[in-house]
C-alpha cells in the first residue's frame, strides 16, 4: 500500500484554521479527554532523569512502537533523547503525590523515590506502578511546539498478580482513581453533532 498526502484543499493545518480558538479553549475541549498517567524515565550521564507525563500512547504492534510527546522547552525530555532509551511506568490511583512531583522542574526528582532499573535499556522503573514499558527511541519528530519521542518496545511488566489498584487518571486539569461504570451518572441524550463541511 502506497501512502500518499492528502491534496492542499482538504489540509486542515493552515495558519487561518489554527486561529480560530484561543489556547485556553484548547485546552478546556482537549482536557475533557481522559488520560492515564506516566513517568517517561531515563538514565542521562549516570544520573536519573524523569517527567510526569499524559501524552503516552501505544503507536503500533508490528513492530510494537510506542510515543511521548515531549514539550521543545523541557530540558529533561531533551536528556532522555540524548540517552537513546525510556521507561515509561504507568502509575497507580494512589501515586497523584509521586506525580506532582515529576511535573515539577528544578527539583530533584528522584529523591526519596524507589527505583530500579529496566533489565533491557537500564533505564528507572519506578516502584510501585501498574505497568512498565521499557523503550528504545526509534525516532523523534517534531510537531509544533512539542517533539514526538517514538519508543521501540523491548521489554514489558507488570506487577504480581493482585497489587493492582487500579490507574491514576487525568481530567480537566486534576487527578482522578477509576470509579465502576455503574457508579458513574448515567448518560443523558444529546442532540447529534452536525459535521461541517471542510
Amino acid at each position: 500500500m502506497t501512502v500518499r498526502p492528502l491534496p492542499c484543499e482538504v489540509r486542515v493545518n493552515s495558519t487561518a484554521t489554527a486561529l480560530r480558538f484561543d489556547r485556553s479553549r484548547f485546552r478546556d475541549v482537549l482536557g475533557r479527554f481522559c488520560t492515564g498517567v506516566t513517568i517517561i524515565s531515563a538514565v542521562h550521564e549516570g544520573e536519573p532523569v524523569g517527567f510526569a507525563c499524559q501524552s503516552f500512547a501505544s503507536l503500533s504492534l508490528e513492530p510494537p512502537l510506542v510515543s511521548v510527546a515531549v514539550a521543545e522547552t523541557s530540558a529533561t525530555g531533551h536528556r532522555i533523547e540524548r540517552a537513546g532509551a525510556f521507561c515509561a511506568t504507568v502509575l497507580r490511583a494512589d501515586q497523584a503525590e509521586l506525580c506532582r512531583g515529576f511535573g515539577r522542574s528544578g527539583a530533584d526528582k528522584f529523591a526519596g523515590v524507589a527505583w530500579s532499573p529496566a533489565e533491557v535499556t537500564g533505564s528507572p522503573r519506578i516502584g510501585g506502578g501498574l505497568a512498565w514499558v521499557d523503550c528504545r527511541i526509534e525516532s523523534v519528530v517534531p510537531a509544533g511546539d512539542h517533539r514526538i519521542v517514538v519508543g521501540r518496545v523491548v521489554d514489558l511488566s507488570v506487577p504480581e498478580e493482585g497489587e493492582d489498584a487500579g490507574p491514576l487518571l487525568f481530567y480537566r486539569g486534576s487527578f482522578l482513581g477509576p470509579a465502576p461504570v455503574g457508579a458513574l451518572a448515567p448518560a443523558r441524550s444529546v442532540a447529534p453533532v452536525r459535521r461541517r463541511e471542510v
